[in-house]
């Protein structure tokens, strides 16, 4: 299965950004469950997922000062790639 991501280093924090369905930011518990099933994709790396909603918003979940960082910045200048997760 491909997904897309980015590992950014910003400010000394080296973490991972995860395209995710919105539907998987609504529970909580799948949230978090998706986040440990990319550790093996990322490492040990912080990860917040990030979704889109109708009008192309970004919602992030994850690392609170990651996620109020990623939400200041345009999506488009997060440095996105395919991955490949099993």
């Amino acid at each position: 299965m491909k997904m897309q991501g980015a590992v950014v280093k910003e400010q000394g924090v080296t973490f991972a950004v995860a395209c995710v369905k919105p539907q998987v930011l609504n529970n909580t518990r799948v949230a978090d469950k998706t986040i440990c099933s990319l550790h093996s994709v990322f490492g040990g790396m912080p990860i917040v997922l990030m979704a889109q909603d109708s009008c192309k918003r970004a919602k992030y979940y994850g690392r609170r000062d990651i996620s109020q960082f990623l939400s200041k910045i345009p999506v488009s200048a997060i440095p996105w790639r395919e991955y490949n997760i099993n």
